[in-house]
């Protein structure tokens, strides 16, 4: 099943930079493919430190203090907490977005 994240992206990220959605989709593979792998859960401790540990130090080479990462992902959960379903590309794509790194993925 192919999902479309444009509704959402433009949503939350009106000027979203095609190249960057596709590196994200193509990055995150299949996981994409599962329901509950296809989006984060704000709620879940884990999935936070996974995207953390996944997503912001090794894909994105953020060096920032774990504080400051996590205030992060707090932030954008607070972004898309209107979203049952909050789509990990867009998740990940507002996080690089938040720390400049759009254009480096």
């Amino acid at each position: 099943m192919k999902i479309d994240y444009v509704p959402d992206m433009k949503k939350y990220a009106p000027n979203a930079d095609d190249k960057a959605i596709k590196a994200i989709i193509k990055h995150l593979g299949i996981a994409l493919q599962g329901t509950d792998s296809s989006g984060v859960a704000c709620s879940s401790k884990s999935e936070c430190d996974t995207v953390r540990e996944s997503w912001l130090k090794k894909k994105l080479k953020l060096t920032q203090p774990d504080a400051e990462l996590d205030k992060a992902i707090v932030d954008v959960c607070a972004v898309m907490k209107t979203e049952q379903h909050k789509h990990r590309v867009v998740f990940y794509y507002l996080l690089a977005d938040k720390f400049g790194k759009v254009t480096s993925l």
